[in-house]
């Protein structure tokens, strides 16, 4: 039976990111951050050899011998919004997500002067950019990020971005192990107590059935650190059942995203960086054994 992708009743699964997109619900889901305007991708030479300028910012190239090269960039028109569209209503079936997981790079070491319109804009020089999402404590010196192209040809040119000076830090780029996923705008934070708890949070899919929250705290304890607060969601009518799982430090939470694939009982998990905020109103599921 297919992993547990949909909300349950509001009394239970406030929070849950609804990874099934309703074409009407389609037009709720376009922003990647509560606090960001949805970004047009804005550069469209490609950076090798080159450095990226948006006002004071720069995006340098380093050479092996040291050199660097600095020049303006022109903005890019690709038709980032239908591209985004189509890919977030076809997320439903494993393959898709598969799918979308070859499409998407991870990007670790990211200054934190950077948006995601430039981040994108940088990696859209290496194909169509259809989403894109920064994530992390919004005050630590160096942040990580998705990157999903409209095919996997572009997300394996991307890797070559490695490297790259952008602000006062060369970024890292890996294959990702996990897609972007739309959420449900209903339950994004409403306080800036509740985005600084989301830098902290991880959203777990794939969690044994028979998983306790005991058995989810430890997990996670013992490979990240400290645990404040665990959501664990399903029933024995379920396969396997999901987590919220909220870390005292946001250093946890990404080193948690880590544990994709790794064996929790007898299923491998999959974590991705939370969109919303375990409500602390709901301290136990009612699902928990």
């Amino acid at each position: 039976m297919a992993a547990i992708t949909e909300s349950v009743d509001s009394g239970v699964g406030e929070g849950i990111e609804n990874r099934l997109v309703k074409p009407e619900e389609s037009d709720q889901v376009k922003k990647l951050n509560p606090e960001a305007k949805e970004f047009i991708p804005c550069y469209k030479k490609k950076i090798n050899n080159q450095s990226l300028s948006s006002g004071d910012f720069a995006i340098t190239k380093k050479h092996s011998g040291g050199e660097e090269f600095n020049k303006q960039d022109g903005r890019r028109r690709n038709g980032y919004n239908q591209g985004r569209k189509v890919r977030l209503s076809g997320r439903g079936s494993k393959a898709q997500r598969e799918d979308s997981i070859r499409r998407t790079v991870y990007v670790s070491d990211i200054d934190q002067s950077v948006t995601e319109e430039v981040l994108a804009g940088l990696f859209s020089s290496y194909g169509q950019v259809v989403d894109c999402r920064i994530c992390g404590d919004p005050n630590s010196v160096l942040r990580f990020a998705f990157v999903e192209f409209y095919d996997d040809q572009g997300a394996r040119a991307a890797l070559s971005v490695g490297g790259t000076i952008i602000g006062y830090h060369p970024v890292r780029v890996l294959p990702s192990k996990t897609a972007i996923l739309p959420v449900n705008p209903t339950f994004l934070p409403r306080s800036e107590d509740e985005r600084d708890k989301c830098t902290r949070t991880i959203y777990c899919t794939n969690v044994d059935k028979n998983a306790t929250e005991d058995d989810v705290r430890i997990f996670f304890e013992s490979a990240c650190g400290e645990v404040t607060r665990i959501r664990l969601l399903g029933d024995q009518l379920h396969s396997t059942r999901i987590a919220f799982v909220e870390f005292a430090i946001a250093d946890s939470a990404v080193a948690a995203l880590n544990c994709s694939g790794v064996v929790l009982g007898s299923q491998p998990i999959r974590v991705s960086p939370s969109k919303t905020p375990v409500r602390s109103r709901f301290t136990r599921s009612p699902f928990t054994n």
